[in-house]
């Protein structure tokens, strides 16, 4: 499906603010509420919109940290640690990556004793390294087109 620049700026909207609603979207972009409908609903179907979510406050639900956890697996590991890891209920999210380091995990949790028993049940699966996160820079930041991008770059 190709992503033309009002279906970009359809996405860069719900980036925004998924619960923006299809009238308010066609006021902003100039067409009609059901031609934004049918827009989004192709690009769902495409694959290329794949879901709406909500921002939950990590602190304000009560996880004093977070922290972003590499684990380096031990030999025959990794299988089990990929299938094991879908019950941690810290973990936000977890990539598997190249490098040194098979994983990569962004998690939460309540405090250092929740950190230990959560390291605890991890370095049965591998090498870990922690790092707290103090504060945050930049997230969820929007998926850009490339023409946008090398405008931001130019400024």
């Amino acid at each position: 499906m190709n992503i033309d620049s009002v279906n970009w700026k359809i996405l860069q909207l719900l980036q925004r603010n998924a619960r923006m609603s299809v009238s308010a979207i066609g006021r902003e972009i100039g067409i009609t509420s059901p031609a934004v409908a049918e827009r989004i609903r192709k690009m769902e179907d495409a694959g290329i919109l794949i879901g709406y979510k909500a921002e939950i406050s990590h602190i304000e639900s009560g996880h004093q940290l977070k922290a972003i956890i590499t684990l380096r697996a031990f030999m025959g590991r990794l299988k089990p640690f990929l299938e094991k890891v879908h019950d941690f209920s810290e973990v936000l999210n977890c990539y598997r990556i190249t490098g040194n380091e098979n994983i990569f995990m962004e998690v939460v949790l309540f405090d250092q004793f929740h950190l230990e028993e959560f390291i605890d049940k991890l370095i049965t699966y591998g090498e870990t390294k922690t790092h707290i996160v103090l504060s945050t820079v930049i997230e969820n930041a929007p998926i850009r087109t490339r023409k946008e991008d090398r405008k931001k770059k130019s400024e």
